[in-house]
């Protein structure tokens, strides 16, 4: 790891999550891309709670702390086969709708169904 690295803080017990951050790991792998993968549980090295990092995605970036869409849009610019949807939710007229559809109805669906999870003996 460099400081270069773009670092991901994902949720590890989230089925979905940890579905997508295995295929984001191997497109990393096979293409050199300076990815580095953080589980939920060092959410406070993010200086996060664990809680506050399960409500959506973050990854920290050139020193800077992103989340939502900006945090998979950095992922998607590491990665050579999906640097055109990075492109793509940039465009003004996506960006905003994009946005919407992660901020009020995916991170919050997923945060509820993490919630569910946890409530489990």
């Amino acid at each position: 790891m460099t400081d270069e690295d773009t670092r991901i803080l994902y949720n590890d017990t989230c089925p979905l999550c940890r579905f997508e951050i295995d295929h984001y790991r191997a497109a990393a792998t096979r293409d050199g891309a300076p990815l580095r993968f953080d589980r939920l549980q060092d959410a406070a090295s993010w200086g996060l709670t664990e809680d506050q990092a399960a409500r959506r995605l973050h990854v920290l970036q050139d020193g800077q702390l992103l989340s939502g869409l900006a945090a998979f849009r950095a992922i998607w610019s590491n990665l050579p086969r999906w640097r055109w949807l990075a492109r793509l939710t940039g465009l003004p007229v996506i960006r905003p709708a994009v946005t919407v559809l992660y901020d009020r109805l995916a991170a919050p669906l997923l945060y509820r169904a993490h919630l569910r999870r946890q409530r489990r003996p």
